[in-house]
């Protein structure tokens, strides 16, 4: 098939579809919540903490994090700006890459330090997913091989 009518194809294939449409756009703006009021509390701690202690190697890390001195707020603030660029749907190929190696140190931080978030970690992984495939398009420049 001609590679220019691949891009018209998809989109004429989401409009005849609602289920596709509307799931896009659901999965945009829930991700996008879910990291616009994360990266604010990354910056107002107003999402109380767990009741019960994290576990040793999951507070070594997150103490690491914080003597830093930076992490903390690059992570919170490209978590608010991209959720912020997926609310406003502007520029979410980037939104997306740029919460793509949060999104797997999330999930690598529940499978290997603190399991008890693990399945809302697969959730936000899933919505990442989901999106960055309806957005596939996008990304074939930085796929190919042999620039």
């Amino acid at each position: 098939m001609n590679s220019t009518l691949t891009p018209s194809i998809t989109l004429i294939t989401e409009r005849s579809n609602p289920i596709a449409r509307h799931g896009t756009t659901a999965s945009r703006v829930l991700l996008g919540l879910v990291f616009v009021v994360c990266g604010l509390n990354g910056f107002l701690n107003f999402i109380p903490p767990p009741s019960e202690p994290m576990p040793d190697r999951a507070m070594a890390f997150f103490v690491a994090m914080i003597g830093t001195g930076y992490l903390i707020p690059l992570v919170a603030g490209t978590q608010v700006l991209a959720g912020a660029l997926l609310l406003a749907n502007r520029f979410v190929p980037l939104a997306l890459i740029l919460l793509a190696p949060v999104i797997v140190n999330i999930v690598a931080f529940h499978v290997f330090l603190e399991p008890s978030g693990l399945v809302i970690s697969l959730v936000v992984l899933a919505l990442e997913s989901s999106l960055l495939w309806s957005q596939r398009t996008a990304y074939r420049g930085v796929l190919t091989a042999r620039a």
